[in-house]
């Protein structure tokens, strides 16, 4: 398998990112909720714990609507997606001393954390949409950390809300690249 069909069926298989980018915006909104409404504490726990079920939970809704949930074997970026996967747990690491240092900058970390985890996305989908959005994660990370961290949640909204969109955009570009390849 070459690695245009390695990216074209990353992108069919898993609609663009959609379902990914779907659990994990509504886990952030969750947690932008709770970190508006409740306590800093309740939306740091929310997200990192629900973060972990982000992969079973994209593996669940794809099963759910009569998808394959995984590349075949002779994709040569059958393990990527779980190796890219596992670098943003064991980076948040990192959020331990920012958060120490200024609560409000939690967020505005984990969006650069999550920019920089997107990167790699765009060579297993072959989608430069992956590009964009990492940049605009990485963007905000830095310009909420810089000039909106008075408050705790604004990094968490932001968040939500690209990848939500983003999903749509992720899952517009799949399914009209499979309706083109189905209509010739």
């Amino acid at each position: 398998m070459d690695i245009q069909d390695a990216q074209r069926e990353s992108r069919s298989v898993y609609i663009g990112g959609f379902w990914g980018q779907l659990v994990s915006s509504i886990i952030w909104l969750v947690s932008a909720a709770l970190g508006t409404w409740v306590t800093p504490k309740a939306s740091i726990l929310a997200i990192v714990i629900a973060g972990f079920f982000i992969f079973p939970l994209t593996q669940l809704m794809l099963r759910l609507s009569g998808r394959r949930a995984s590349l075949s074997r002779e994709n040569p970026f059958h393990w990527l997606g779980m190796q890219v996967a596992l670098v943003l747990p064991f980076s948040m690491l990192l959020l331990v001393p920012v958060g120490l240092s200024n609560l409000n900058w939690f967020f505005p970390a984990l969006l650069v954390l999550l920019g920089a985890h997107y990167l790699p996305f765009a060579t297993l989908y072959g989608m430069r949409m992956f590009l964009f959005l990492a940049g605009i994660l990485m963007a905000a990370g830095v310009v909420i950390a810089q000039y909106f961290s008075g408050t705790f949640s604004p990094g968490a909204w932001v968040g939500g809300l690209a990848l939500f969109v983003f999903a749509w955009i992720g899952r517009s570009i799949a399914t009209g690249e499979a309706s083109a390849a189905s209509s010739h």
